[in-house]
């Protein structure tokens, strides 16, 4: 037979009623029903004069409790992005300026239950692309191109405003695995030869700023690229070897092999593409505003990626303490 202590576990309010029923079959006597149930006389009468759940423990004034509006800010943050507190610390202070420390948003997360979203495997395991501490610069980079007219990306004001004025509708990417780096151009068209053209341009300026050692590019299976075509890929790869670079396709169906330059994009839309061209109305134009948000990408947007640690690119660049031209890490 359970004990009163067992059955307070189970329920508070079976426990109270049963120290009630014993109370009034003793003539509520309170120390003789105390001593049967083994409990303080406290508790008796706690059972007898209270109600039967139990009263919250909640303080009445809580003078260091983050304020309702940035608890509920932090919530809102971290249901939307997924992020844990380090990095949803690091988020807040960039997008509203406002300095939280990490255990403060740990502890509101927790507080209110904000699961973290997770991608499953098959074995369950969490799986890295690269050894990113061992990952030299610009040894691994990863190519991809957004069509900027894509729907549902931007508000729909900006679509017209794109085709009205006749700005590009095309964005190339190329990101440094390792320092998350982009390199990035824009064109009015889609087609291998600007693909390939992107490629040699920035192998070319990699080699000029010290970049010795061995490249490696990495594309989907697009046609402005080899189009899954093993023969354009040997004639590329034949191109580039005396640079001292390769190009692979990766296979189809496996565009998680693209997702450092893939998740860019949505930082384009976001940030970019969604705020700035609406406010040029020529290429030239476009490509200024381009330009400062690719210097603000690797100068001094933070980076939350795997390896990164909240720094930006550049400042990655000059913690991995490589032998490369200073033109490039100045500033």
């Amino acid at each position: 037979m359970l004990n009163y202590h067992e059955i307070r576990i189970l329920s508070p309010e079976k426990a109270r009623e049963i120290i009630r029923k014993v109370l009034g079959e003793n003539d509520k006597n309170v120390s003789k029903t105390a001593r049967i149930l083994k409990i303080e006389r406290k508790t008796v009468r706690r059972a007898r004069d209270g109600l039967l759940s139990d009263i919250s423990c909640r303080p009445h004034r809580s003078p260091r409790k983050t304020e309702t509006f940035l608890e509920g800010l932090i919530v809102k943050e971290g249901k939307a992005t997924g992020y844990r507190y380090r990095r949803l610390s690091g988020f807040l202070y960039d997008k509203y300026g406002l300095d939280i420390s990490e255990e403060t948003v740990k502890s509101v997360l927790k507080r209110n239950d904000v699961k973290r979203k997770t991608v499953r495997t098959a074995n369950k395991r969490q799986r890295h692309l690269y050894d990113y501490e061992a990952l030299a610069p610009f040894a691994e980079m990863q190519l991809d191109t957004k069509h900027i007219l894509d729907l549902d990306a931007l508000p729909e004001e900006v679509y017209g405003h794109i085709l009205r004025h006749k700005l590009p509708q095309y964005e190339w990417n190329i990101i440094d695995a390792a320092t998350r780096i982009r390199f990035t151009a824009y064109s009015h068209e889609l087609s291998a030869t600007f693909g390939w053209l992107f490629m040699l341009i920035v192998i070319n300026w990699l080699r000029v700023h010290g970049v010795r050692h061995h490249v490696h590019i990495q594309a989907d299976n697009g046609a402005e690229f080899c189009a899954s075509s093993k023969q354009k890929e040997e004639n590329l790869n034949t191109l580039l070897k005396p640079m001292n670079a390769s190009f692979t396709s990766i296979p189809a169906g496996k565009k998680y092999l693209q997702g450092i330059v893939e998740n860019s994009h949505r930082h384009d839309d976001e940030q970019f593409l969604a705020i700035h061209p609406i406010r040029v109305r020529s290429t030239a134009g476009f490509i200024q505003k381009a330009e400062r948000w690719q210097d603000t990408w690797n100068v001094a947007r933070r980076s939350w990626g795997i390896g990164m640690n909240g720094v930006a690119p550049l400042t990655k660049l000059k913690q991995k303490d490589s032998l490369i031209s200073s033109s490039i890490v100045q500033g």
